[in-house]
């Protein structure tokens, strides 16, 4: 995906932030999104093969955001694709993609202007004994290196990190424990496994949080809370620089709510590296 397309996606995106939409509309918006560089001269009856509704539903999704109807989404859409500037010259492809993340963290960063989502976050998962972390395929290094910060202070952290049967199982032995909240990280290409158990989750009683890549994530009508955070799209393998800031916030923003525990913690923590001499600096 080029640096215009891809500008054009996050404007695309940015038109859902926010707003109420039922399963069949974010199914509509994430056809939108994943073709952003053709949706502007699509018809509402492509628009609702794309995404395999019906017609009608298109018109209600475009009056959903506040719009007559879906020729006017479509000048919107349209706007976007002729205002979108050139490609920079003189960059390789690898300058660009790393480019492209700092402009996801921008954004990212203005985001986080209003912090009420990551800290309503923060409550449910800094109260969870144990913390269930989901993290599945290309999650699972994310969900890894959220646990082992976690785990240094509170005192329960499980990575769930592996599918299968025995995923559900753990699950409900952490739920028996006195779990009741999880957090979930969800990224593309979103694991079967990944939206399942977060449903799962939900039917056992667990608040869930979710750190995905969009609004419209497969898992954003599940969640309780969900922090969007871009993935990068033009290398071969997608860049989780985003995902792994927002990670880092929200263990922050735990921290910040149980500051005494938290501070106790990483002393003993700290009392106990140095007498294991476990570092060298």
């Amino acid at each position: 995906m080029n640096d215009g397309v891809v500008r054009t996606a996050e404007r695309v995106l940015d038109l859902f932030q926010g707003a109420r939409l039922t399963p069949t509309q974010r199914r509509i918006a994430h056809s939108l999104v994943e073709h952003a560089a053709t949706a502007a001269y699509l018809s509402a009856a492509e628009v609702a093969e794309l995404a395999g509704v019906s017609q009608p539903s298109v018109t209600r999704f475009a009056m959903a955001l506040g719009y007559s109807g879906y020729p006017a989404l479509r000048r919107e859409l349209r706007a976007f694709a002729s205002d979108t500037p050139s490609e920079p010259a003189g960059q390789n492809a690898m300058q660009r993609a790393v480019l492209a993340e700092t402009e996801h963290l921008r954004r990212l960063s203005e985001d986080l202007h209003r912090l009420e989502d990551v800290r309503r976050a923060a409550a449910l998962l800094a109260g969870s004994r144990p913390l269930p972390i989901l993290g599945l395929r290309a999650a699972a290094p994310l969900a890894a290196y959220f646990g082992y910060f976690a785990a240094k202070v509170f005192p329960d952290v499980r990575v769930l990190d592996s599918g299968g049967t025995g995923l559900h199982d753990r699950l409900d032995q952490a739920r028996a424990a006195g779990a009741d909240a999880m957090l979930a990280i969800v990224l593309p290409r979103y694991p079967r496994e990944s939206v399942e158990a977060v449903r799962e989750a939900k039917a056992a009683g667990y608040a869930v949080v979710a750190i995905t890549d969009s609004a419209v994530s497969p898992v954003s009508e599940t969640a309780d809370v969900v922090l969007p955070a871009a993935v990068g799209t033009q290398l071969v393998f997608d860049l989780h620089t985003g995902p792994m800031a927002m990670a880092m916030v929200l263990l922050e923003a735990m921290c910040d709510a149980t500051p005494e525990p938290v501070q106790r913690r990483l002393e003993e923590f700290e009392a106990s590296a140095a007498h294991r001499n476990i570092f060298v600096a």
